[in-house]
């Protein structure tokens, strides 16, 4: 137990320092905790600054194109730093990381709560992103540093809980915020209610956190600096014609697709030459030889393009279109976060049992949920909307929680252990690129629709694409559950003794 000695070495005092060299830390569950409350700050900044938009448009005069931008601009950035922040904290030192992620992210909400303009606000955000990329890594790495055999589960699992709460309470508490703040300073409450959590955060994670036994020098290279440049640069050419759809007028914008394709194939080339060279590149191309892992891979990133941007379009009808408040929309959509976090348990429990098949109800559930929201809305119109999509937004978040967590342990289970941490960092990351790319190409066909045909249509218009990358995923997982059929009936008919004759 050499990182339990390290950690009492770092932060151990008094009565404790002589404890039994194998003794586990008493502290470790306090250093979770500090763990638990930065992770809860990054994720709900996913979801609390949906039910803002409409405060920051009023409030900045913000273009519809710089809304896209504050929403997939962070989860663009957090997606992009996972991975090299992952190795930075294995090989800088966690708690070093840790801390350095806590500080920016803890600065950059400050920056994005005193905006002055919607570019001052979209650059914060990209930077709010950076540091919540820095900091998600170390807190599982942390996680699996502290605690062993059944206290990791426990600690995972709690985590697991945060990660629920996070998304259920998000639109809640960005509502109560503007609710009590006012419409038009609200929204920046949103984003200064990390400030506190962020300092107390920053001083326990000083005393708390242990150090990291091996942390020594990193050199710059084994962060695939170039090959973090080229992905970001190839899913940004990807973004600009959506989400710059009305700014950028004529058909010239769609020639960035093909520099998006040249930017790809770029990308893929340099990492299988870092791989050859023996350098660690951002992506490790060798995983996706395992079929259940890159058709898991594409599942995920296409699900959460259509469910992450579900909740940008629907805050926006509701607020702009429907004149909700920001605490109606966020109680209106809460049946979603409720619904995922209630099956959320019993899917990572079932899974074992059902394999794929389990995901591919989930996705079919969450398809027939959202459908059954558009038709909500064309049947109840008006003010009565906000009720009328709670039973099959409920539907569709109870499907939910039977994807994301099965699907990630499906995905990874057949990833050799000594490629388990890129491989699920490479998950995350291509999770993040999903709802950049979904709330790009949603919410372009949504503003495109408000001019010419008013919220409701554009409503549906937006829900439309949303279930079409739902039922691509689908498409995806159907692909797998075939694929492990024709492969166990191959294997059987091995199996079978021939016949003499």
């Amino acid at each position: 137990m050499a990182e339990s000695a390290a950690y009492r070495g770092s932060a151990g005092r008094g009565a404790e320092s002589v404890a039994a060299p194998d003794a586990p830390d008493p502290r470790r569950w306090k250093a979770l905790a500090v763990c638990l409350v930065a992770g809860f700050m990054t994720l709900l900044d996913v979801s609390i600054v949906n039910v803002a938009l409409p405060s920051i448009r009023e409030g900045l005069n913000t273009p519809e194109s710089d809304l896209q931008w504050v929403l997939s601009g962070y989860a663009l950035a957090f997606g992009l730093f996972l991975i090299p922040a992952g190795r930075l904290g294995d090989a800088r030192g966690r708690r070093e990381v840790f801390m350095a992620g806590l500080v920016l992210f803890t600065l950059a909400s400050a920056a994005c709560g005193a905006a002055q303009s919607s570019l001052w606000l979209v650059i914060a955000r990209l930077v709010q992103g950076l540091a919540g990329g820095l900091l998600s890594p170390q807190i599982s790495a942390l996680i699996q540093q502290m605690f062993s055999g059944r206290e990791r589960g426990r600690a995972f699992g709690m985590f697991g809980t945060v990660v629920g709460i996070s998304t259920a309470v998000g639109p809640l508490l960005g509502g109560l915020l503007i609710q009590a703040a006012g419409a038009e300073e609200g929204w920046r409450w949103v984003f200064y209610v990390n400030l506190p959590l962020g300092a107390v955060c920053l001083v326990l994670a000083r005393r708390l956190l242990p150090d990291t036994p091996s942390a020594g020098p990193v050199r710059l290279r084994d962060l695939d600096p170039l090959g973090i440049l080229l992905l970001g640069a190839a899913v940004l050419t990807v973004l600009l014609p959506f989400v710059q759809a009305h700014q950028w007028p004529g058909d010239e914008k769609w020639l960035l697709l093909l520099l998006a394709a040249v930017l790809i194939a770029a990308f893929v080339g340099w990492e299988s030459r870092c791989g050859s060279r023996g350098h660690q590149p951002v992506v490790n191309l060798a995983l996706f030889r395992v079929r259940s892992y890159w058709l898991g891979c594409l599942l995920i990133l296409l699900y959460f393009a259509g469910f992450t941007s579900i909740f940008f379009i629907t805050t926006l009808y509701l607020q702009s279109g429907l004149h909700y408040t920001a605490l109606q929309a966020g109680l209106a959509i809460t049946p979603f976060a409720l619904g995922s976090a209630a099956a959320a348990g019993p899917g990572g429990r079932m899974v074992g049992r059902y394999g794929r098949p389990l995901v591919v109800i989930g996705m079919t559930t969450v398809a027939v949920g959202l459908g059954a929201t558009a038709l909500a809305v064309h049947l109840v119109p008006g003010r009565g909307a906000g009720w009328a999509m709670a039973a099959p937004l409920l539907l569709a978040g109870l499907g939910s929680g039977l994807v994301i967590a099965p699907n990630q342990t499906l995905t990874l289970s057949q990833v050799p252990v000594a490629f388990a941490g890129s491989a699920g960092g490479t998950l995350q990351t291509g999770q993040r690129v999903g709802s950049a790319i979904g709330i790009a190409a949603v919410g372009s066909v949504f503003f495109a629709q408000v001019g010419a045909a008013g919220w409701s249509s554009a409503y549906d218009h937006g829900l439309v694409v949303s279930v079409a990358f739902v039922v691509a995923g689908l498409i995806a997982a159907l692909a797998d559950v075939g694929g492990e059929r024709r492969g166990r009936s191959r294997t059987e008919q091995s199996a079978r003794p021939k016949d003499p004759s």
